[in-house]
């Protein structure tokens, strides 16, 4: 009876540690409670987004068009009659899904390839070396517009592109963490006690790794964002009418010049909160994840 209470408690125990954990972090560094404020809204966003939004984002009105903001159209509406506002809040899901979808895709194939690279060396980490320093060898951004150019620019294209660029940043990184660590005592110890390469890796290397990469991971979900949205903004990206903030910015681009300042200032604004949200949300998820600073 006690080690069945003992069992059910320990997932809760568990729980509560990574709760206080949480707490500690963003009371010790202001800047990333705010991050993680910043972070939650746009998850809020980009979950409730389309039951939010107070017009039909494609919906067209030509009664309506160009107009100001005010406060019945807060951000204005766009030449389509569209309300800007409503069409900011939408793109926000499709934004962040890419970026989500690629850094992912990212972090697990680099890491791996980068985490088998440092453990093993030898021919493999040759080959996965220079495999990296060739992608790393064109210019990330136009090396993504001749991929999705040459596949097609639909959305899965436009994900696998941002992540192919992404993955030499993770793959360099597990690749030096691992590397460093692969000899240290506990790791001895656990080779020692019969455990395989494989598990080594997994639960004893890679959890003391993470903490720099989530660094990295961060940073690449706003280089993701900018990606995506500049691929749209020269025609590569996701098409219209689908709310994007990339698309939004060009379209709004060419009515700058008339006046109607709203088209492109609100998406390029949407863009910049959600680039500098993750660069700020960095160190937190650092100091989240390193088991150094458990409390």
């Amino acid at each position: 009876m006690t080690t069945l209470t003992a069992d059910r408690a320990s997932p809760l125990e568990g729980t509560r540690r990574f709760v206080r954990h949480l707490l500690y972090v963003m009371t010790d560094n202001p800047m990333t409670a705010f991050a993680f404020t910043l972070f939650v809204l746009i998850i809020g966003a980009a979950l409730l987004g389309p039951w939010l939004a107070p017009y039909d984002p494609l919906a067209t009105d030509a009664s309506r068009t160009l107009q100001a903001p005010s406060w019945q159209h807060w951000f204005g509406t766009d030449q389509l009659g569209r309300d800007v506002f409503s069409r900011v809040l939408v793109a926000t899901r499709l934004d962040l899904m890419i970026a989500v979808s690629a850094v992912a895709i990212a972090f697990v194939v680099g890491s791996t390839l980068g985490a088998i690279a440092g453990f093993y060396g030898g021919w493999g980490d040759r080959v996965i070396g220079h495999s990296m320093d060739t992608i790393m060898a064109f210019p990330l951004f136009v090396l993504a517009m001749g991929i999705v150019a040459a596949a097609g620019n639909t959305l899965e294209n436009i994900i696998y592109a941002t992540a192919i660029i992404n993955l030499p940043f993770y793959a360099r990184m597990a690749r030096t963490e691992v590397a460093v660590r692969r000899n240290a005592g506990y790791v001895q110890a656990a080779r020692l006690s019969g455990n395989a390469d494989w598990r080594i890796l997994a639960f004893q290397i890679f959890p003391n790794a993470l903490p720099p990469m989530m660094v990295q991971i961060s940073l690449n979900m706003g280089w993701a964002i900018l990606n995506a949205a500049g691929l749209s903004f020269i025609g590569l990206g996701v098409t219209p009418p689908t709310p994007e903030w990339g698309i939004m910015v060009a379209e709004g681009a060419n009515y700058i010049i008339s006046g109607h300042w709203w088209l492109a200032l609100f998406p390029g604004l949407a863009l910049m909160l959600a680039v500098f949200t993750f660069n700020l949300l960095g160190d937190g998820l650092r100091d989240l994840v390193d088991p150094q600073r458990r409390t």
